[in-house]
């Protein structure tokens, strides 16, 4: 994923917009197909994975915002 600088609210809804919709593509084709064949275990791990990239996703962000909290008391 490419860096980009937030410096606003637009800017982290554009960021926001931008994940999500790179996580279900990534993530969200898995689950359907086993939801789609009914494969308890698959939709488990499917929606696990996509449970995952969230959580990814979230930490990322957090951490450049703790990045730029220390920058700023340099």
């Amino acid at each position: 994923m490419d860096t980009m600088t937030i410096e606003n609210r637009a800017d982290f809804a554009q960021w926001a917009i931008e994940r999500a919709r790179a996580i279900v593509v990534d993530q969200g084709g898995n689950l359907a197909l086993a939801a789609r064949d009914m494969d308890d275990g698959k939709i488990a791990e499917s929606g696990n994975a996509l449970g995952q990239a969230i959580v990814d996703a979230l930490i990322e962000v957090f951490d450049a915002l703790l990045d730029t909290d220390e920058t700023q008391e340099d």
